[in-house]
């Protein structure tokens, strides 16, 4: 009998091991840090977010795709503003819950402003220099924002020169626009 108790106790042993230390590994991977918490959010997420309600006044409730016009539009703001604009048309079937929202201010390049209006038909928010500088304080405005429907900015994408990269960049703005919208029901 003392071999058939000797198996049970070692099946018990087994058992608790192959159940039990799961769980208390688990534990103590939580406690101790030993694994990176992922995001899936390909921008940079802005913390705490920007209240810029005062900057995006308008009155319907979407998600916007925010670029603020510099003074001097380099190949880089090019590359924004067409961003923007295939962003938008990417989104397809969302389009009517997105808005692409460029802002201008008293110092924006006029040629990039007649760009805007000329070839994308977007909506141009006229806003002073201080009014942006105001809610956009602490981070560089020369990325592209996107920005709940309570006028949360939430995520930057900064701009690049290079073309290709801007192209990927804007999928990776595409996608956390995408996720962004699946996971709202307003808007």
């Amino acid at each position: 009998m003392t071999t058939q108790n000797a198996k049970n106790k070692s099946t018990l042993i087994l058992m608790l091991v192959v159940f039990v230390l799961p769980v208390i590994l688990a534990y103590f991977a939580l406690k101790l840090d030993w694994f990176n918490k992922a995001s899936t959010n390909r921008g940079e997420l802005l913390q705490p977010v920007i209240e810029a309600q005062a900057l995006l006044d308008t009155s319907r409730p979407k998600w916007h795709l925010v670029y603020i016009i510099p003074e001097q539009c380099d190949l880089a703001c090019e590359n924004a503003i067409y961003s923007v604009g295939q962003i938008y048309l990417a989104t397809g079937k969302e389009s009517d819950r997105v808005e692409k929202l460029f802002i201008q201010t008293e110092n924006s390049s006029s040629a990039a402003v007649a760009n805007v209006q000329e070839a994308y038909g977007a909506f141009l928010l006229q806003k002073s220099q201080s009014n942006v500088n105001e809610v956009f304080k602490n981070t560089g405005i020369n990325a592209i924002f996107i920005s709940d429907t309570l006028h949360n900015v939430v995520l930057r994408y900064p701009t690049t020169s290079d073309k290709e990269e801007a192209t990927m960049d804007s999928r990776n703005i595409l996608a956390d626009l995408k996720k962004l919208l699946k996971l709202s029901r307003i808007g």
